[in-house]
């Protein structure tokens, strides 16, 4: 398990793609708190861009790995492999270097201007984002065996997470704004990780004008304290439960 995670691990970390996404985040990041006068805003800008750009390059580039890796699955299955042991493996090869990679492009500047919890949270919550944007990817992957079925989904996805959802939740505001809707506004906003974490972020920074609506409601609803913890169960959630259930039909999935 743990040579075929390592093999894993080296061969993205040497992809190109995985070279430019470092050196993308890197720059901007760079950029970003060097234009900006103060850390507070660099770190807002590094974080819109973080929240962004992950969940595209880890949905679309984990999608695409599992799809491309089928010969070498299904080779590695005709082995005394166990099937659990394999996905584990891929997993971890693939979210370990897709984490590695933003960790070094973003976190070397945020380290070097924002040496404190803000910042190492700013990272958390990057590599929280990742987690869960892998465990997505592997949950299509496993799904539908239409490549390009698959990468329109995590295409899909990646739209609702980071634009779709906002004008969902505006829509819903207008439509319902003689309603009590402050329940089902804080259930939404448990249906979308990347909010979850920006969440996060601008409570340590303590910006309450830029946490939205949904935000302002999700804050409001359950008081600050409750709304961080509850925010970070809910993004271990989002890590742990596609992962296991894509790991659950893979099991019993006919390989071809």
């Amino acid at each position: 398990m743990n040579n075929i995670a390592r093999i894993i691990f080296f061969d993205i970390l040497k992809s190109k793609i995985t070279l430019i996404y470092f050196i993308v985040l890197s720059l901007v990041s760079w950029i970003s708190f060097l234009l900006e006068d103060s850390v507070s805003k660099g770190l807002l800008t590094v974080m819109y861009i973080v929240l962004f750009s992950v969940p595209l390059m880890a949905l679309l580039y984990s999608t695409i790995y599992i799809y491309n890796s089928k010969e070498f699955i299904t080779l590695l299955l005709s082995q005394p492999i166990k099937r659990g042991n394999l996905w584990s493996s891929l997993y971890a090869g693939v979210s370990a270097s897709l984490c590695l990679a933003f960790l070094l492009g973003a976190g070397i500047p945020i380290i070097v201007y924002s040496f404190d919890a803000t910042g190492f949270l700013l990272l958390a919550m990057g590599t929280g984002i990742t987690l869960v944007s892998v465990s997505l990817a592997f949950l299509i992957a496993v799904l539908t065996d239409d490549k390009s079925v698959g990468i329109g989904l995590s295409i899909l996805l990646w739209l609702f997470f980071t634009l779709l959802y906002d004008a969902v939740m505006m829509f819903l505001l207008f439509q319902f704004s003689d309603y009590p809707i402050e329940a089902l506004t804080v259930l939404l906003l448990m249906l979308n990780p990347v909010d979850l974490a920006r969440l996060q972020i601008m409570f340590r920074l303590d910006i309450s004008a830029m946490l939205g609506y949904s935000g302002a409601v999700f804050t409001d609803f359950l008081g600050t304290t409750l709304s961080t913890v509850l925010s970070f169960v809910l993004l271990i959630a989002w890590m742990v439960a596609p992962y296991r259930l894509s790991l659950k039909i893979f099991r019993k999935k006919d390989i071809v």
